[in-house]
Formats: structure tokens, C-alpha cells, sequence
């Protein structure tokens, strides 16, 4: 073993042993809990070494060392498998997410089940609508001159409006009039992006028969405000409370943190700009000094994608078990998917 995987394999102990004991690692303890295979004064060198080079870091007077936000750095990078979930936790996850009964619901379970998973923050992000797309728009004569406009995006999200188009709508005629719109709607809408539609539609509608115009542009005119509405950029979190645990990870106060929780704004900005960059699968982890806010740079955030359209992770001390968290975010994400692109 060269001296550099050999002070990788010290620089890992001692972020697994600070991990789980939240104590300073000393070259005694390293060689009692691990068989790294060299002497005392080896240990002692490595870790000489890891110091000098910003890796780990001797906290006020003690003798033990641990490790700095640049050691987590290259102990992620190096992580060569997330720790694997059993079949017993994966078969939890599905079941638990499985019975959500809509995307508000899918989303509510996902940040609770992530944030037990974790013992951490959770965050979601719910899908992002510039890359959301129509799934289906239906028409319901409601009685009179009554009729409920439905929009159903492809990752779960319905909007409705009750429009009244100014003629009766149960007779025969009527039905006829909302199955022409019907069709011609979806035949426009269907598959197109969010921002894309209300345009398309406008022009649609310009091709119904001018008596039956006032209908589908009183219909039309309601689908816009179900599409302003979906434009509502939202995240929801659980686990804040997690954070009391471990408050003694923050240096400072945790005053901050718990601030910029409240800053939807900005974590709506950090789910996006971490997401944007990963390919599918893959999991972000940004550490400490890494996070661009202010308030979380005594944190570690742990992010991925899930569907097409959506972001979602956890926030907690830079303490953390990187291989489970970065394991439980993916796993979560995966049956998130499956739920929304079913």
C-alpha cells in the first residue's frame, strides 16, 4: 500500500469514528478500533501529514484531531459505494410511499420517511415547472351553465376551476360543444411544456365555430389561472427538529441554519442549482464553506433529482454519515420516480 492510500485509509477511520462518537480521534484509538496494519509512530506520521495538509484539525487543546470540511471533501470523493440499503429498509420505502394517494401527499410522506431515514433536514422541492408538461385536460358539465376545467400535469399535480361559460351545458348540444374543446385541447396541450401552453391554446381556440367561441375562450381563459397557479414555486421540509440533537456541531450558534430553513427562496435555489448538474442516479454533496449561503456553511447538503422535473435532500451538521444519507436521498428519490412517472 502506498503512503497515500495508507493516509486515505487513516483519513477515513477518523472520519467514521468522529461520525459516530462526535469525540476527537487519536492515533491510540485508531490503532484499538481498526487494523490499519503499521506502527504507532506510522499512524502519528499520517495523520502529521493529513494536518499539514488542511485534511484534519486538532480542536482547542485536545490530542485527538477531526476532521475539516476539505477531509469530508476527499472522503466523499473517495467513497467508492454508497452503503447499500437492506431489502427489508427498501421494501419499507415502497410501501410506505406507495400508499400516497397524490403529489401533495407523495411529497408530505417523502420529506417525513428522508428525514427518519437521515435523522437530518429534509428538503423537497416540489417538480419544477419549466420542465413540466400537460398530461391531460379534462371538461365536466358540473349542471347549467356550470363546467369544471381539470388540468393534470405529468408529475401528479391537478388544478381545477369551476368556469361558468355563459350557455347551458347538460343538454346535447352542450356535451357536444365540451367534447370538440375537449379533443381539440388535448390534441394541442397534451405533451407540451407548461410555459408553451396557454399561447398554444389561444391560437387553438380560434378555430372553434364562432358560436361555440365563447365557450372554449371562457374555458381557456380558466386554464390559464390552473397554469398561473402551477407556476407556484414550493419546497417543504421535516426534520427541523433533528437539528436539537446536534447542536453542539454548529461552532457558532444554530440560530443561522434555522434562518436560512425559513428562507424558502433560498432553498429553492440551492435544490435547483445542485440538481441541474447531475445526471440521473447520481447524488451532490456540498460541504461546509462549499454552500454559497451564509447561514449554512457550518452544514452539509446531500441532493439528487427525482422524475424529470424535481429536487430533493437533506441539510445537517457537516458530522455526517455521508455513505446512509447518501444512499437513503437516492433510494427515497428512485421510488419517488416510479410513484410520479407511473
Amino acid at each position: 500500500m502506498s503512503g497515500d492510500d495508507r493516509r486515505l485509509q487513516v483519513l477515513r477511520a477518523i472520519v467514521q469514528d468522529y461520525v459516530r462518537t462526535s469525540e476527537p480521534v487519536g492515533s491510540k484509538a485508531l490503532l484499538e478500533r481498526h487494523q490499519l496494519g503499521v506502527s504507532a509512530a506510522t499512524v502519528r506520521n499520517d495523520m502529521s501529514q493529513l494536518e499539514e495538509e488542511g485534511l484534519i484539525a486538532a480542536p482547542h487543546t485536545s490530542a485527538g484531531r477531526v476532521p475539516t470540511d476539505a477531509g469530508y471533501r476527499v472522503f466523499v470523493d473517495r467513497l467508492a459505494t454508497m452503503k447499500p440499503m437492506t431489502r427489508a429498509e427498501r421494501r419499507a420505502i415502497e410501501e410506505f410511499l406507495a400508499g400516497a394517494v397524490d403529489l401533495d401527499d407523495v411529497v408530505g410522506r417523502s420529506v417525513r420517511l428522508l428525514a427518519s431515514l437521515t435523522n437530518q433536514v429534509a428538503v423537497m422541492q416540489y417538480p419544477s415547472l419549466s420542465r413540466s408538461t400537460v398530461r391531460h385536460i379534462e371538461l365536466v358539465s358540473v349542471g347549467g351553465t356550470r363546467v369544471m376545467v381539470v388540468l393534470i400535469v405529468n408529475t401528479g399535480r391537478v388544478e381545477q376551476r369551476v368556469v361558468d361559460v355563459g350557455r347551458e351545458m347538460t343538454d346535447p348540444a352542450g356535451e357536444q360543444v365540451l367534447q370538440e374543446l375537449r379533443t381539440m385541447l388535448n390534441a394541442e396541450a397534451t405533451g407540451q411544456a407548461l410555459p408553451d401552453v396557454s399561447a398554444l391554446l389561444h391560437r387553438a381556440m380560434e378555430r372553434m365555430e364562432p358560436g361555440n367561441r365563447a365557450v372554449a375562450e371562457a374555458v381557456v381563459d380558466s386554464l390559464g389561472e390552473a397554469l398561473l397557479a402551477q407556476t407556484e414555486e414550493r419546497v417543504v421540509l421535516a426534520g427541523t427538529a433533528n437539528l436539537a440533537r446536534v447542536v453542539t456541531d454548529f461552532p457558532r450558534s444554530i440560530g443561522p441554519v434555522l434562518e436560512a430553513l425559513e428562507e424558502h427562496v433560498v432553498l429553492l435555489k440551492l435544490m435547483s442549482n445542485m440538481s441541474s448538474f447531475l445526471d440521473e442516479d447520481s447524488v451532490a454533496v456540498s460541504i461546509g464553506a462549499e454552500n454559497s449561503y451564509e447561514g449554512l456553511r457550518s452544514t452539509s447538503v446531500v441532493a439528487t433529482t427525482y422524475g424529470s422535473a424535481g429536487g430533493m435532500g437533506v441539510i445537517g451538521p457537516t458530522r455526517m454519515d455521508y455513505p446512509t444519507t447518501m444512499a437513503s436521498v437516492r433510494a427515497v428519490a428512485h421510488y419517488v420516480s416510479e410513484i410520479l412517472d407511473s
